[in-house]
């Protein structure tokens, strides 16, 4: 098993990962959203043009799988990430077109032992999408859970 890097000891407030960019086609914007969510303009150019967006835009829960993505990418298969009880007020804040591409970066906002399980703590971070003209996209807060780090035993 490969060493960890992040453990719940490693996380404080302030503290901003950058989790790295992606690029949007619109292949893969029509692709996730006739498996996901097959609204007109997220499948289709011109009724994309024809809606209030217009133009295709990537479906927000594409952003989101994107963002989860490159976190995982970044930071969490390289924690003791024991996973999420949950993620707070999903805005998505302007469409995501093909071509555009979304920097992704996560600050923590909150650092707490668990009360009740002294080998873990949580941790809530804010993640931010902003695409290459600097505008927030997309933004949402999560809660992690991440394990404590190993006591060495002489």
């Amino acid at each position: 098993m490969a060493t960890l890097e992040y453990y719940f000891e490693d996380f404080s407030v302030g503290d901003t990962f950058d989790l790295g960019e992606y690029t949007f086609t619109a292949e893969e914007i029509v692709t996730f959203a006739r498996q996901f969510d097959p609204q007109p303009f997220h499948l289709d150019e011109a009724r994309g043009r024809a809606s209030h967006f217009g133009g295709l835009i990537a479906s927000g829960w594409h952003t989101c799988a994107i963002m989860m993505r490159l976190n995982v990418d970044r930071l969490l298969s390289r924690s003791s990430s024991m996973g999420s009880p949950g993620v707070e007020q999903i805005e998505w804040l302007k469409p995501v077109r093909p071509g555009d591409t979304i920097t992704v970066t996560s600050s923590t906002l909150e650092v707490r032992a668990s009360k009740s399980r002294p080998d873990r703590g949580i941790v809530r971070q804010l993640w931010t999408a902003t695409n290459q003209h600097g505008e927030e996209v997309c933004r949402f807060r999560g809660t992690g859970m991440y394990l404590r780090r190993p006591v060495e035993r002489a």
